[in-house]
């Protein structure tokens, strides 16, 4: 099953700081307000940091979407996915999955309370 970019998206306390340390590791903003969020990338590895968005970090995936954002014809759609993990027993959380295509997300729990959101942006 293809999820498409992977990022990790941190829970900070302070985005400045957050966003001083990671570029101190060659991590450049990408994408984000750089108020609340700021989306960081060091090669093809993307940091998301997110100040007051979340409690908890979280392992994300964008269907279609490669690291750079670039829409990747022929991956399967986030419904799709869904409907896979579905049927392989996993319980989705927080699902947005309007239509049938186009935007849309989910978060399943890992065995360890670890949340993975599958978020699809186009």
């Amino acid at each position: 099953m293809q999820l498409g970019a992977f990022s990790v998206s941190l829970a900070v306390k302070d985005l400045a700081a957050s966003r001083d340390f990671y570029a101190k590791l060659g991590f450049e903003p990408f994408a984000g307000d750089g108020e609340h969020y700021q989306i960081l990338k060091n090669g093809d590895t993307v940091i998301g940091l997110f100040q007051g968005m979340f409690e908890d970090n979280i392992l994300t995936f964008n269907p279609k979407w490669d690291a750079s954002c670039n829409t990747l014809e022929g991956a399967p759609d986030v419904r799709e996915i869904a409907a896979s993990l579905r049927a392989d027993g996993l319980e989705l959380m927080q699902a947005t999955l309007d239509g049938d295509a186009g935007p849309g997300s989910f978060v399943v729990m890992d065995p360890d309370g670890n949340p993975v959101l599958i978020d699809q942006h186009v």
